[in-house]
């Protein structure tokens, strides 16, 4: 009989399988209607400015909020940890790895009249 722990699974999104790119997933906290975070595949040596300038605007640009954010005000968080990105160096130089999780939340914004959606 097999048990879960005898179980050997094999990964099929590997960092090589994204042709030079990994996966970052980024989320914005109390806006719900982004019910999970996003999966970008994303060279390492890509800017982190690079995606709050012209990726997030695409992903999360249309909510109302959006055109509201401070962004030096902004609070990120890397596996739930206080994370301090420099939006001049890479991801790489920002220790973000394959299939790493970061979330920002946007203070003095909620959702949409204050609901979290």
């Amino acid at each position: 009989m097999t048990t879960p722990q005898d179980y050997q699974g094999i990964p099929k999104d590997t960092v090589d399988k994204f042709h030079g790119n990994q996966l970052l997933y980024i989320g914005w906290e109390d806006h719900l209607m982004f019910c999970a975070p996003f999966a970008f595949p994303f060279p390492p040596a890509m800017r982190f400015g690079d995606i709050v300038s012209h990726v997030l605007p695409a992903a999360f640009g249309y909510h109302p909020d959006f055109a509201k954010i401070d962004w030096p005000a902004a609070q990120w968080f890397k596996s739930g940890q206080p994370f301090s990105p420099d939006f001049d160096r890479s991801l790489a130089e920002n220790g973000l790895g394959h299939k790493d999780v970061i979330r920002f939340r946007t203070p003095g914004l909620t959702g949409i009249k204050g609901s979290f959606s």
